[in-house]
């Protein structure tokens, strides 16, 4: 990798390395070494239990502090939907890390620039990394960072799913039935639609929500239905 490969990656991660070796032994897989022996760096594995060490802490601080009322079960589980590889190999596709690695030729041919594995570690390794060269602060900066989008399509799926599900207990307790969501309006281009959902029970329209993804425009469609029914 050139120094200009280096520098493209840093902008792309948003982090400018004082140790730039460090970040090059983040992106040293283990084939690397087995053919080229004399490199002066180690593979990124080391780097990568770092990161994961650091990444399930700062991710399990920052669902603590904004879920008070989640119990450790529940914690446990929207950390490890966080954390888990198919996430991070996901985020890391997106920052085109496959395209920086240093790959043995066999691991080169079998895809390995594109195994959602070997970028998941890759992108701990990195964490790892930041964690070294620039201290916590500035590794739960970059968790934080990264993880953004993933983070709130999480919380958005928990708050759905409760306002869901206090709505059905309610509906199926008092009228006997199960509440049915209806996409009533898509408008908008395609990566910026917004969708009108109402909620029903026996014909009757509970509630209507708007929101950037259907399930969005169902949680305001039960969050407004509950809400009507407590009669606020």
């Amino acid at each position: 990798m050139t120094l200009l490969d280096i520098v493209s990656l840093q902008a792309t991660l948003g982090v400018d390395f004082r140790d730039l070796s460090l970040l090059q032994q983040a992106l040293v897989h283990r084939s690397y070494l087995n053919e080229n022996p004399d490199l002066p760096l180690t593979s990124n594995e080391r780097l990568e239990f770092l990161g994961d060490a650091v990444l399930g802490f700062v991710v399990a601080e920052e669902i603590y502090q904004r879920f008070p009322d989640l119990s450790e079960g529940e914690l446990t589980k929207f950390r490890s939907a966080l954390v888990r590889g198919e996430t991070l190999g996901r985020i890391a596709l997106s920052l085109n890390l496959g395209e920086y690695l240093y790959l043995g030729r066999g691991e080169e041919e079998s895809g390995g620039r594109h195994r959602k594995r070997n970028l998941a570690c890759t992108l701990e390794a990195i964490i790892g990394a930041v964690l070294i060269d620039q201290g916590l602060d500035a590794a739960k900066s970059f968790i934080l960072g990264i993880l953004g989008s993933e983070l709130e399509r999480a919380i958005e799926d928990k708050l759905a799913a409760d306002y869901k599900s206090r709505l059905q207990e309610i509906i199926q307790s008092e009228r006997k039935m199960t509440p049915v969501y209806r996409t009533v309006e898509e408008v908008g281009p395609d990566h910026a639609k917004v969708f009108t959902v109402e909620v029903l029970a026996g014909g009757s329209i509970l509630g209507q929500g708007r929101g950037p993804s259907k399930r969005a425009a169902e949680m305001e469609a039960a969050r407004e239905a509950l809400e009507s029914l407590s009669g606020k």
